[in-house]
């Protein structure tokens, strides 16, 4: 049997579907004109444990894209799983077991998640200038972009920074009667969460 089907390297099968998942969402996201990546880092923060933040920290977590690191990681997990049986299994016959080739190879990308995030840092550096307030979303335009919204039952829409950034956050009309569909043009007037706001029909749709 092909020792990328065997039990014992199942997890980085597993890492590299994922992978390839991941590059599948990306390319559709290209072609529906979304931005995955973005909507994943406008939802991931860094915890407030002292812990598991300086951990997050070292690894470049809200430093550069979420999902880039991500891709890294599953990337080195998988190589270096793979390696690992490939080189033992050539030289004594047996594969590693699951349970210990698993921990290894994540411990083991761990420091090339952080080189490597690191790096990309460096390349694609976060402009500061760039950075707007989620606040400061209040009196522009979203487009949903997903789902039917309901007072109490957002749906996503994606706005434009003054930057031409586009973010993803959810909405929902500001009274009971009103509901907003994919396509629709709505004026966020009000936040009420993290990245979900209230708003209106765009009342100049004739001006955007």
């Amino acid at each position: 049997m092909s020792p990328f089907l065997v039990a014992e390297t199942s997890p980085f099968l597993v890492a590299t579907l994922v992978l390839l998942a991941i590059g599948v969402v990306e390319g559709l996201g290209l072609v529906l004109g979304t931005s995955p990546s973005q909507w994943i880092d406008h939802w991931v923060h860094l915890p407030e444990d002292g812990v598991v933040e300086s951990v997050l920290g070292w690894l470049h977590v809200g430093k550069v894209p979420f999902l880039a690191l991500i891709v890294i990681f599953l990337a080195t997990f998988a190589v270096v799983g793979f390696a690992l049986n490939l080189v033992l299994h050539g030289l004594f016959g047996a594969y590693v077991p699951a349970v210990i080739g698993a921990p290894v190879a994540f411990v083991a990308s761990l420091p090339v998640v952080r080189i490597s995030g690191g790096a990309l840092g460096r390349v694609i550096p976060r402009d500061e200038t760039s950075a707007v307030s989620i606040d400061s979303l209040v009196g522009r335009i979203a487009t949903v972009v997903s789902g039917t919204a309901r007072a109490g039952y957002p749906a996503q829409g994606r706005v434009f920074t003054e930057h031409g950034q586009p973010l993803y956050v959810m909405v929902e009309p500001d009274n009971a009667e009103t509901t907003f569909s994919s396509g629709d043009e709505v004026l966020l007037v009000k936040r009420l969460g993290a990245t979900k706001f209230q708003g209106i029909p765009n009342p100049k749709p004739h001006l955007l």
